[in-house]
Protein backbone atom coordinates (compact mmCIF):
# COMPACT_ATOMS: atom_id res chain seq x y z
CA UNK A 1 0.00 0.00 0.00
CA UNK A 2 1.58 3.28 -1.21
CA UNK A 3 0.28 6.07 1.60
CA UNK A 4 0.33 9.62 0.67
CA UNK A 5 0.45 12.36 3.89
CA UNK A 6 -0.24 15.92 3.01
CA UNK A 7 1.09 17.86 5.34
CA UNK A 8 -0.26 21.78 5.90
CA UNK A 9 0.98 22.95 8.86
CA UNK A 10 4.19 24.95 9.35
CA UNK A 11 3.70 25.45 13.08
CA UNK A 12 5.88 23.02 15.50
CA UNK A 13 4.13 20.32 16.82
CA UNK A 14 4.59 21.82 20.55
CA UNK A 15 2.49 25.05 19.35
CA UNK A 16 0.35 22.83 16.33
CA UNK A 17 -1.88 20.39 16.75
CA UNK A 18 -2.49 18.75 13.52
CA UNK A 19 1.05 19.44 13.49
CA UNK A 20 1.18 16.58 16.12
CA UNK A 21 -1.64 14.59 14.40
CA UNK A 22 1.17 14.82 11.54
CA UNK A 23 3.89 13.07 13.45
CA UNK A 24 1.15 11.10 15.48
CA UNK A 25 0.18 8.89 12.31
CA UNK A 26 3.23 8.76 10.96
CA UNK A 27 4.85 6.94 13.87
CA UNK A 28 1.93 4.79 14.05
CA UNK A 29 2.76 3.63 10.42
CA UNK A 30 6.40 3.61 10.53
CA UNK A 31 6.77 0.15 11.18
CA UNK A 32 3.57 -1.05 9.29
CA UNK A 33 4.06 -2.78 6.06
CA UNK A 34 3.15 0.24 3.97
CA UNK A 35 4.76 2.39 1.80
CA UNK A 36 4.74 6.30 3.35
CA UNK A 37 5.69 9.69 1.59
CA UNK A 38 5.22 13.10 2.85
CA UNK A 39 4.08 16.02 0.88
CA UNK A 40 4.72 19.36 2.60
CA UNK A 41 2.72 21.90 1.28
CA UNK A 42 5.93 24.08 2.95
CA UNK A 43 8.39 22.77 1.90
CA UNK A 44 7.49 22.71 -1.94
CA UNK A 45 7.58 24.90 -4.16
CA UNK A 46 3.90 25.53 -4.87
CA UNK A 47 3.69 29.30 -6.47
CA UNK A 48 -0.08 30.34 -6.31
CA UNK A 49 -2.70 29.11 -8.77
CA UNK A 50 -3.30 31.91 -11.13
CA UNK A 51 -3.06 33.69 -14.47
CA UNK A 52 0.67 32.58 -14.96
CA UNK A 53 -0.36 28.76 -14.75
CA UNK A 54 -2.77 29.69 -17.44
CA UNK A 55 -0.25 31.64 -19.49
CA UNK A 56 2.11 28.68 -19.11
CA UNK A 57 -0.75 26.12 -21.02
CA UNK A 58 -0.68 28.53 -23.73
CA UNK A 59 2.84 28.72 -24.74
CA UNK A 60 2.98 24.90 -24.21
CA UNK A 61 0.53 24.53 -26.87
CA UNK A 62 2.47 27.14 -28.68
CA UNK A 63 5.75 26.20 -28.08
CA UNK A 64 6.68 29.76 -26.56
CA UNK A 65 9.25 30.04 -24.07
CA UNK A 66 8.58 29.40 -20.14
CA UNK A 67 9.14 32.62 -17.71
CA UNK A 68 10.38 31.33 -14.23
CA UNK A 69 6.98 30.93 -12.63
CA UNK A 70 5.59 29.42 -15.18
CA UNK A 71 7.82 26.80 -15.27
CA UNK A 72 7.94 26.45 -11.55
CA UNK A 73 4.18 26.23 -11.68
CA UNK A 74 3.91 23.22 -14.43
CA UNK A 75 6.31 21.29 -12.70
CA UNK A 76 4.79 22.03 -9.20
CA UNK A 77 1.22 21.09 -10.71
CA UNK A 78 3.22 17.56 -12.36
CA UNK A 79 4.81 16.51 -8.89
CA UNK A 80 1.23 16.97 -7.01
CA UNK A 81 -0.83 15.00 -9.45
CA UNK A 82 1.79 12.40 -10.12
CA UNK A 83 2.24 12.31 -5.83
CA UNK A 84 -1.77 11.55 -6.07
CA UNK A 85 -1.30 9.33 -9.11
CA UNK A 86 1.07 7.31 -6.59
CA UNK A 87 -0.93 6.60 -3.67
CA UNK A 88 -3.44 4.28 -3.12
CA UNK A 89 -4.33 6.36 0.22
CA UNK A 90 -3.63 10.27 0.73
CA UNK A 91 -4.10 11.12 4.67
CA UNK A 92 -4.53 15.36 4.77
CA UNK A 93 -3.15 16.79 8.03
CA UNK A 94 -4.56 19.96 8.10
CA UNK A 95 -5.57 23.26 10.70
CA UNK A 96 -8.84 25.44 10.21
CA UNK A 97 -7.48 28.59 10.03
CA UNK A 98 -9.75 31.46 9.94
CA UNK A 99 -12.85 28.90 8.81
CA UNK A 100 -10.94 27.69 6.29
CA UNK A 101 -7.99 25.50 5.24
CA UNK A 102 -4.27 26.92 4.93
CA UNK A 103 -3.78 28.67 1.86
CA UNK A 104 -1.22 26.21 0.57
CA UNK A 105 -3.55 23.42 1.25
CA UNK A 106 -5.54 25.56 -1.28
CA UNK A 107 -2.80 25.59 -3.28
CA UNK A 108 -2.00 21.72 -3.77
CA UNK A 109 -5.76 21.67 -4.12
CA UNK A 110 -5.97 23.68 -7.19
CA UNK A 111 -3.21 21.75 -8.94
CA UNK A 112 -4.61 18.17 -8.77
CA UNK A 113 -8.44 19.78 -8.95
CA UNK A 114 -8.10 19.59 -13.16
CA UNK A 115 -10.90 18.16 -15.80
CA UNK A 116 -8.89 14.91 -17.28
CA UNK A 117 -7.06 14.01 -13.92
CA UNK A 118 -9.32 14.16 -11.30
CA UNK A 119 -12.79 14.65 -12.43
CA UNK A 120 -14.20 15.15 -16.28
CA UNK A 121 -17.88 15.80 -17.91
CA UNK A 122 -19.81 13.38 -20.00
CA UNK A 123 -21.84 14.08 -22.94
CA UNK A 124 -24.69 15.50 -21.22
CA UNK A 125 -22.50 17.81 -19.04
CA UNK A 126 -22.62 15.59 -15.99
CA UNK A 127 -19.49 15.53 -13.66
CA UNK A 128 -18.13 12.23 -12.95
CA UNK A 129 -15.28 11.92 -10.70
CA UNK A 130 -12.00 9.82 -11.85
CA UNK A 131 -10.05 9.09 -8.44
CA UNK A 132 -12.85 6.56 -7.21
CA UNK A 133 -9.48 3.93 -6.66
CA UNK A 134 -8.47 6.07 -4.30
CA UNK A 135 -9.30 6.46 -0.36
CA UNK A 136 -8.65 9.74 1.80
CA UNK A 137 -7.79 10.55 5.74
CA UNK A 138 -9.25 13.60 7.00
CA UNK A 139 -6.87 14.80 10.06
CA UNK A 140 -7.88 18.17 11.32
CA UNK A 141 -8.00 19.94 14.26
CA UNK A 142 -9.34 23.46 15.12
CA UNK A 143 -9.60 25.33 18.75
CA UNK A 144 -12.78 26.38 18.74
CA UNK A 145 -16.27 24.05 18.67
CA UNK A 146 -17.49 23.46 15.30
CA UNK A 147 -19.45 20.74 15.61
CA UNK A 148 -22.60 22.28 17.11
CA UNK A 149 -25.70 23.18 14.98
CA UNK A 150 -25.11 26.34 15.46
CA UNK A 151 -21.54 26.69 14.61
CA UNK A 152 -21.18 23.96 11.58
CA UNK A 153 -21.87 25.95 8.90
CA UNK A 154 -19.51 28.47 9.51
CA UNK A 155 -16.93 25.57 9.41
CA UNK A 156 -14.88 25.63 5.85
CA UNK A 157 -12.28 23.40 6.31
CA UNK A 158 -13.81 19.75 6.82
CA UNK A 159 -16.96 20.68 4.78
CA UNK A 160 -14.44 22.04 2.02
CA UNK A 161 -12.47 18.61 1.65
CA UNK A 162 -15.07 16.29 2.13
CA UNK A 163 -16.95 17.80 -0.67
CA UNK A 164 -14.04 18.44 -3.05
CA UNK A 165 -12.27 14.63 -2.25
CA UNK A 166 -15.55 12.82 -1.62
CA UNK A 167 -17.73 14.88 -4.03
CA UNK A 168 -15.65 15.82 -6.64
CA UNK A 169 -12.74 13.73 -6.85
CA UNK A 170 -14.74 10.39 -5.41
CA UNK A 171 -12.13 8.98 -2.59
CA UNK A 172 -13.60 7.09 -0.18
CA UNK A 173 -12.72 8.67 3.07
CA UNK A 174 -12.07 6.40 5.38
CA UNK A 175 -10.96 7.50 8.56
CA UNK A 176 -11.63 11.11 9.75
CA UNK A 177 -10.30 12.38 13.33
CA UNK A 178 -11.59 16.42 14.07
CA UNK A 179 -9.39 17.57 17.84
CA UNK A 180 -11.61 20.49 18.55
CA UNK A 181 -12.41 22.77 21.23
CA UNK A 182 -8.75 23.13 23.15
CA UNK A 183 -8.67 26.67 22.42
CA UNK A 184 -11.97 27.75 23.71
CA UNK A 185 -11.75 25.15 26.48
CA UNK A 186 -7.82 25.65 27.93
CA UNK A 187 -8.49 23.78 31.14
CA UNK A 188 -9.89 20.78 29.32
CA UNK A 189 -6.93 21.10 26.30
CA UNK A 190 -4.89 18.41 27.22
CA UNK A 191 -7.10 15.86 27.66
CA UNK A 192 -9.04 16.68 24.55
CA UNK A 193 -5.34 16.46 22.39
CA UNK A 194 -4.74 13.71 24.41
CA UNK A 195 -7.67 11.78 23.56
CA UNK A 196 -7.76 13.11 20.06
CA UNK A 197 -4.08 12.08 19.36
CA UNK A 198 -5.23 8.15 20.38
CA UNK A 199 -8.26 8.32 17.87
CA UNK A 200 -5.37 9.49 15.01
CA UNK A 201 -2.89 6.19 16.22
CA UNK A 202 -5.66 4.14 16.10
CA UNK A 203 -6.96 5.66 12.61
CA UNK A 204 -3.75 4.83 11.34
CA UNK A 205 -3.20 1.20 13.14
CA UNK A 206 -6.48 0.41 10.94
CA UNK A 207 -5.14 2.28 7.72
CA UNK A 208 -2.62 -0.22 7.53
CA UNK A 209 -4.68 -3.18 7.84
CA UNK A 210 -6.95 -1.91 4.90
CA UNK A 211 -6.71 -4.15 1.69
CA UNK A 212 -6.39 -2.57 -1.34
CA UNK A 213 -7.63 -3.69 -4.90
CA UNK A 214 -5.20 -4.00 -7.57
Amino acid sequence: MNVLVVKANNRPSSEGISSKMYETAIAALKDKDVNVTTYDVYEEDTPYFGQDLFNAFGKVQNEQELTDVESRLLAAKQKAMDAITAADVVVFAFPLWNLTIPAKLQTFIDYVYAAGFSFKYDAEGNLIPLLTDKKAVILNARGGVYSTPEAAPMEMAVNYMRNVLGGIFGMEIVEEVIIEGHNAMPHKAEEIVANGLEEVKAAAERLAELTIEA
